[in-house]
C-alpha cells in the first residue's frame, strides 16, 4: 500500500471519528433531561415508593420544583466523557464494517464530581461487578441490542428509500429514518435498560443486594411487578432516543459530508 493511500485512510478515519464524536456530544447535550426522567421511572418500584412519579408531566414538574433546572442535567458529565468517544468509535466501526460487509456482499448538579464519585465507589465496593463495573452485563446487552437494531434498520431502509434532490425533503427523509431507527431500537432493548437501572440504582432494602445479574433481574421484575414493569420509562426513552437517534445520525452525516468537502 502506498504512503498516499495510508494518508488517505488516516484522514478518512479521522473524519469519521470527528463526525461521530460531534454527533454524540450534540445528542447528549440536547436529550439528557429525558434520560434523567427515564432513569427515575425505572428505579421506582411501585406507587408507594417515595420517589414515585405519577406521569411524565408530573416527573418534570417534581424535578424542576425540588431540584431546579440543573436537576435535569444531573450526571451529564459521565455520558459526555464516555459517550462522546464511544460514539466516535461506534460510527467509525460502523463505516468500516459497512465497507467490509459490502465487499463481502458545570453546575451543582454535577456534584460530587465524576472522579470523586468513582473513587468513592472503588473504595467502598471495589472494581468488580458489584463495584465500578456493576451492571456490566445489562449495559452490554442494552447497547448490543440497540446498536444492532439502530444501525441495521437505518442502513437498510436508507438504501431502500431513494435520495431526494430537494435539500429540505432529503433532510426530512434522513430525520424520519433516524427517528424510526431510534424508536424501534428503544422498544426492543428497554428490558435491558430497566435491568441496568435496577442493578446500578438503590436496592430496595439497604445493605441487601436484590438485583445482581441482568437476566435474573429481568425475571425478578417480571415475577413481582408484571411484564409492563420491564417497559418502565419507555415513553421518555422513546422521546429521547427516537429524536435523539435522528439528531445523532443527521449531525454525523452532515458533519462528515462537510469534513469530506473541506478537509
Amino acid at each position: 500500500m502506498s504512503a498516499k493511500a495510508d494518508v488517505g485512510l488516516a484522514k478518512e478515519a479521522s473524519r469519521q471519528i470527528l463526525a461521530g464524536g460531534s454527533a454524540g456530544l450534540v445528542e447528549i447535550c440536547l436529550m439528557h433531561p429525558l434520560d434523567v426522567v427515564k432513569t427515575r421511572f425505572q428505579i421506582q418500584r411501585d406507587a408507594t415508593d417515595p420517589n414515585s412519579y405519577r406521569s411524565l408531566g408530573h416527573s418534570f414538574r417534581m424535578i424542576f420544583q425540588t431540584e431546579g433546572l440543573f436537576g435535569f442535567y444531573k450526571g451529564i458529565l459521565p455520558p459526555i466523557l464516555v459517550e462522546t468517544p464511544k460514539r466516535a468509535v461506534k460510527f467509525f466501526t460502523f463505516e468500516q464494517y459497512k465497507k467490509l460487509l459490502g465487499s463481502v456482499s458545570l453546575s451543582p448538579a454535577l456534584q460530587p464530581s465524576t472522579m470523586s464519585y468513582a473513587r468513592h465507589i472503588i473504595k467502598k465496593e471495589g472494581l468488580g461487578l458489584q463495584g465500578l463495573n456493576k451492571g456490566f452485563t445489562a449495559t452490554l446487552g442494552r447497547h448490543g441490542v440497540f446498536n444492532m437494531v439502530y444501525f441495521g434498520f437505518y442502513h437498510n431502509v436508507k438504501n431502500m428509500i431513494p435520495v431526494n434532490k430537494d435539500p429540505t425533503l432529503e433532510f426530512v427523509r434522513k430525520f424520519g429514518i433516524g427517528l424510526l431507527s431510534g424508536t424501534m431500537a428503544s422498544v426492543i432493548n428497554i428490558p435491558f435498560d430497566v435491568a441496568k437501572s435496577r442493578i446500578q440504582g438503590p436496592q430496595p432494602v439497604p445493605g441487601q443486594i436484590k438485583y445482581r445479574t441482568c437476566f435474573k433481574t429481568m425475571a425478578t421484575v417480571y415475577q413481582e411487578e408484571g411484564i409492563l414493569a420491564l417497559y418502565k420509562g419507555l415513553l421518555p426513552k422513546i422521546m429521547r432516543l427516537g429524536p435523539g437517534g435522528a439528531v445523532m445520525l443527521l449531525v454525523y452525516e452532515y458533519s462528515y459530508s462537510w469534513l469530506q468537502e473541506n478537509w
